[in-house]
């Protein structure tokens, strides 16, 4: 099946409802960690996301897959941060959030190492 738009990529599309997923519950966080842990993991959630589009529209397949590295990157530090804020008792643990990282953390690996 052919794509038109980074909008089409299921791996977008998961990581794009993770870091909305990531907005609601950070919203719930202690007012003292807006600029620190809730910045933080936002900034994270949101560059998955956006670095599966931005290498999705460069030129080159090498291009694609330096962005889609450092998505996989963002998605390891917001599994970390994700589980700091859980350990710190801002937020239960979230099996929505926990399962959209490990399919689209899947989702990058095969496709950064698509022989494998």
């Amino acid at each position: 099946m052919k794509t038109n738009s980074f909008k089409d990529l299921i791996v977008w599309q998961k990581a794009y409802q993770s870091a909305r997923e990531v907005y609601e519950i950070t919203k719930r966080f202690p007012p003292d960690e807006t600029y620190g842990l809730v910045q933080q993991m936002r900034r994270a959630a949101v560059a998955i996301p956006s670095n599966i589009a931005e290498g999705y529209g460069r030129q080159s397949t090498k291009e694609y897959r330096h962005f889609l590295s450092i998505a996989y990157g963002s998605l390891c530090e917001l599994e970390t941060q994700c589980s700091l804020s859980i350990d710190l008792g801002y937020c239960k643990r979230n099996e929505v959030i926990e399962g959209l990282l490990k399919e689209v953390g899947r989702m990058l690996y095969r496709m950064l190492h698509p022989s494998q």
